[in-house]
């Protein structure tokens, strides 16, 4: 698990892509909120989250799936991080923030046309 990255995904340099043909600016994993999200969009007060399937156990997804061994560890550890995700969520909307959470799943390349039109619904008009 040490060379699974959290960072620079190919998932996250795909909808980070989009957004920045889009025209839009942003900031990367900001230290200054809660959860440290993906994508800030400051000046909108919108930010984006890209959640692996596999590790935030997206249901319905075949990739969110959970090993067949060691299921009790696998279980918990997901369970833990659906939790975090809920939390950090419901804390940045306290704060005002408007989050759009994108799946992995969602970057395939069949899936981008609705995903442009999702995050363009999102982020409005630039």
């Amino acid at each position: 698990m040490s060379r699974v990255k959290n960072r620079d995904t190919a998932p996250e340099k795909i909808v980070r892509s989009l957004i920045h043909r889009m025209g839009f600016r942003f900031r990367l994993h900001s230290i200054r909120l809660p959860g440290k999200p993906d994508i800030v969009l400051q000046r909108h007060k919108k930010v984006v989250m890209v959640h692996g399937c596999f590790w935030h156990g997206h249901e319905g997804c075949g990739r969110g799936n959970q090993p067949s061994s060691n299921k009790e560890f696998w279980a918990e550890k997901i369970r833990k991080n659906r939790s975090r995700d809920s939390e950090v969520r419901k804390q940045l909307e306290l704060l005002g923030w408007s989050v759009l959470t994108v799946w992995q799943c969602e970057t395939r390349a069949k899936a981008s046309e609705q995903l442009e039109q999702r995050i363009r619904g999102f982020l409005g008009k630039r």
